[in-house]
């Protein structure tokens, strides 16, 4: 135990209990933060629970334990400080006077400012989720984009806000002289932010036009893929090759897009070749059979077109092309592999060869 005489000792400006009275607010404040983060973020969930239709109240938690940490560690931290005094032998300045005090008080409300537009963040995020889940279980994709677009903006408000509170409340600023004052150097802002803003615009075009939405297959450029998300600035699409592409959401409505999910067949075009030892009739019966069994096949689409089309260095070339009923690129792939197999069935029956070398088959650009 310490005695009474060490516990008075001064140590700049303040005696050692202050010290330890500090120290043992500090210490509980890093012992127990994380569970009483985790109980507050329980107890705030009650207020949203009867909105919170498919996401748990562990979701909500996870969200919103780490920025009440760091609220709870700057409580902490000015319970433990007012405790002690700041040395008289350093002649600072007030806290209404510019100094070392002032900074220090005006950082701490900012950092206590930036910890609370980090939990409306996460409300914000909570909530969004809330409504993805809902929008899953409808058959529009709009709902789908609509949801991150709207959290988006409403984060960005958020953050606008905050900015300004901090501005008025911390530092004194007359926000509404900041605002009309910005009009002065808006234009050389706008000229700086040209590319943000048109491409802000550009994101607005996509909502409203509905060029493409969330889960579409598209292709710009020379971009193919899924989309994943639509923000403010930009589009992210998942190539085939699963890697995640960025393209300015400007980029999206100024080249030329082809929206592959809109398609409702899938062309086949080939040629394939035979040698010319095969006679006029057993050509004539191939080319028979094979639109025979491409018409009778459920997945096609009436009209396919198989000619004898020229003849090549190697070959007597027969032109097939025919339309899948399906934007399945799996299931046209299994279309395609029954109708070679049955082609090669026919060539077979016919007493007719493939002519050699073969001749390059000509599909469709492979579009996944």
């Amino acid at each position: 135990m310490f005695d009474a005489e060490f516990l008075n000792q001064e140590f700049l400006g303040n005696n050692v209990r202050r010290y330890l009275v500090a120290g043992g607010i500090i210490l509980l404040g890093i012992i127990f933060r994380k569970f009483v983060s985790k109980l507050l973020s329980r107890l705030l969930f009650k207020f949203v629970e009867r909105y919170s239709k498919g996401v748990g109240a562990d979701k909500f938690v996870a969200l919103l334990t780490r920025p009440f940490v760091l609220f709870l560690s700057l409580l902490t931290f000015y319970l433990a400080f007012v405790q002690l005094q700041w040395p008289s032998q350093w002649e600072l300045a007030s806290i209404e006077n510019f100094g070392l005090k002032m900074s220090v008080w005006r950082l701490f409300l900012v950092a206590v400012c930036l910890s609370f537009t980090w939990i409306l963040m996460r409300v914000i995020e909570f909530f969004s989720l809330v409504f993805m889940h809902r929008a899953h279980q409808t058959e529009t994709k709009l709902d789908n984009q609509l949801v991150p677009f709207i959290r988006d903006l409403l984060k960005l408000i958020t953050g606008i806000m905050s900015v300004f509170f901090i501005m008025s409340a911390v530092f004194n600023v007359n926000v509404a002289t900041l605002v009309a004052g910005l009009g002065i150097g808006g234009l050389a802002v706008a000229l700086a932010a040209k590319e943000s803003i048109e491409n802000l615009i550009a994101s607005f075009t996509i909502f409203f036009d509905k060029p493409f939405v969330i889960g579409d297959h598209v292709q710009v450029g020379s971009v193919t893929g899924k989309v994943e998300s639509i923000g403010f600035r930009s589009t992210r699409i998942r190539t085939a090759d699963k890697s995640y592409v960025t393209v300015p959401n400007k980029k999206m409505i100024d080249a030329e897009l082809e929206n592959q999910s809109e398609r409702y067949e899938r062309r086949a075009y080939f040629i394939i070749g035979l040698t010319y030892s095969t006679s006029n009739e057993q050509l004539k019966k191939i080319i028979g059979d094979i639109k025979q069994a491409i018409d009778e096949h459920r997945m096609i689409e009436a009209g396919s077109i198989v000619r004898f089309s020229d003849f090549g260095p190697n070959s007597l070339n027969i032109l097939v092309q025919f339309y899948a009923r399906t934007n399945d690129w799996e299931i046209y792939l299994g279309v395609r592999e029954e109708i070679n197999f049955r082609i090669m069935e026919i060539v077979q029956a016919n007493d007719a060869v493939f002519a050699f070398p073969p001749m390059g088959i000509l599909p469709e650009k492979v579009q996944a």
